[in-house]
């Protein structure tokens, strides 16, 4: 494709060079350069593209897109100026690749915690109505049956597109993906054209990136901001910033809720540990998720569908056979009857979710001995630290026995993060506190601490398969920890 024809929907600042020459290639990674290329020069949060153009070119790279042209261009080489490229980026990644978002339905979910979720949900639903479909996910990526790593809750403009032309070429109709507030600052979402866009719910979390919680909710909002008037926006109404997601779209605005009126309109008549009645527009179903959270992820995904014009009925069908995402409320359950729990609730408000449930849901057993609920919960390093007080304080408030541990340190010290979160530990909770640094011994205590019938909830990390120190990724998976702690006992 030649450079002037990836540039159509871009103004452009200043141009240097040839815009007839042939591109074969993007990148923004000045390494992976080469004959062809046209290196996109971005500003990040820690290096910033400009400083490798040189590079680049000495790789071969024939074309430049950047923000500040250089003091010597080189002859031969195109030069292309704009005043964002991340955002300019997005554009000529969609046009490099045929505008792929275009010839499918994209639906973009977002929110603090539901995401992951409801983007499986639908991605299973639409499996079962018979259709071929795409995921991009934080737990993994996946056109129908092959499943693709997944490095980025939302990957990068370059890579969204190039796995869309994948999904697209397999057959795919349909995509659903998570969409990040990262993403939506970091402009990689930009030149997608979404068919739908879901709101979850939103709460305090990502402040070390977005620096203020109003920040964070205009992220959120920047989504439905760029919804085109084709597309349908379905906010969750009973989240107080619901509405505010639907200020200023142009897409038709539509809502879900247990609590109100609302477009989709749910009840919840029973929820207990083996499945979940509800109310959805009239109609009684049974799921097989658990949680009144998971009735706000079912009522979105039903509204989604129904939106994308599929039968209610079959629809409410499918929904009722559908399992939980990997390391979404997930059991392990030992031959003494005790239920395990791993969930990746690593905010504030999803940890309070998952244990309000549980503590819900359970019930006197036969020698009349109430469960006790145990809960194993850590926080991230390099992650937004004014969570890390809550966290505790919340696994205590919530629970008869909890352990802090370590989550994923990445580079911070983690007896001082540990340190943090016991600050959030009132006096009176301080005696049913332990902290074990090592997660796989504090999940082991856990267990040890169980009797029969009680409940261990592992919170924070969930699908992940891989614990975070110093920047080495070691395997750790909690279920596979939970399960081996269960043998042992």
């Amino acid at each position: 494709m030649q450079l002037k024809d990836v540039f159509y929907k871009i103004p452009l600042l200043a141009t240097s060079g040839s815009m007839t020459t042939d591109i074969t290639s993007l990148t923004m990674d000045s390494r992976r350069a080469g004959p062809g290329s046209l290196f996109v020069a971005v500003r990040g949060t820690v290096t910033d593209g400009h400083s490798f153009i040189d590079t680049a070119v000495g790789q071969g790279a024939v074309a430049v897109l950047c923000e500040e042209l250089p003091a010597n261009p080189v002859a031969g080489v195109s030069y292309v100026q704009v005043q964002n490229s991340a955002r300019a980026l997005g554009f000529v990644a969609a046009a490099f690749y045929n505008q792929p978002s275009q010839q499918m339905k994209l639906v973009g979910v977002t929110g603090t915690n539901g995401k992951t979720s409801v983007a499986t949900l639908l991605f299973r639903l639409f499996r079962g109505l018979g259709y071929r479909c795409g995921l991009l996910s934080t737990v993994q990526n996946q056109i129908d049956d092959q499943v693709i790593a997944a490095t980025h809750t939302t990957p990068d403009a370059i890579t969204t597109n190039q796995l869309l032309t994948q999904m697209l070429e397999h057959g795919c109709t349909h995509v659903f993906m998570e969409v990040s507030s990262h993403a939506v600052v970091q402009e990689r979402i930009a030149g997608l054209t979404f068919a739908g866009g879901i709101f979850t719910n939103i709460t305090h979390d990502h402040l070390d990136f977005h620096g203020t919680f109003d920040n964070y909710i205009r992220a959120k909002k920047g989504f439905f901001d760029q919804l085109p008037a084709s597309a349908f926006a379905l906010t969750n109404v009973d989240d107080k910033r619901g509405l505010v997601m639907l200020q200023n779209t142009a897409a038709r605005k539509e809502t879900y809720s247990l609590q109100t009126l609302a477009t989709f309109k749910g009840k919840i008549i029973a929820d207990s540990l083996f499945g979940l009645n509800m109310l959805v527009d009239n109609q009684e179903v049974w799921f097989k998720l658990i949680g009144r959270f998971n009735g706000y992820n079912l009522l979105s995904v039903y509204g989604a569908a129904i939106l994308l014009g599929e039968d209610p009925a079959e629809v409410l069908t499918l929904l009722s056979g559908v399992t939980p995402p990997p390391g979404r409320f997930e059991q392990v359950v030992s031959d003494t009857n005790i239920v395990g729990i791993v969930d990746y609730a690593h905010t504030p408000d999803a940890l309070q979710n998952v244990l309000e449930t549980i503590n819900g849901l359970r019930q006197v057993d036969e020698q009349d001995h109430m469960p006790q609920i145990i809960t194993v919960v850590g926080c991230g390093g390099n992650r937004d630290a004014a969570k890390r007080p809550i966290m505790a304080d919340i696994a205590c408030r919530f629970s008869d026995r909890v352990i802090l541990t370590s989550d994923n340190p990445r580079f911070e010290d983690p007896m001082a993060i540990l340190e943090q979160m016991q600050a959030g530990v009132s006096p009176v909770d301080v005696k049913k506190t332990q902290v074990i640094e090592d997660r796989h011994e504090a999940i082991r205590q856990a267990v040890a601490l169980a009797h029969p019938s009680d409940i261990i909830l592992v919170a924070g990390k969930g699908h992940e398969t891989y614990q975070d120190i110093r920047g080495v990724k070691s395997d750790f998976d909690d279920r596979a920890v939970l399960r081996e702690a269960f043998t042992e006992r």
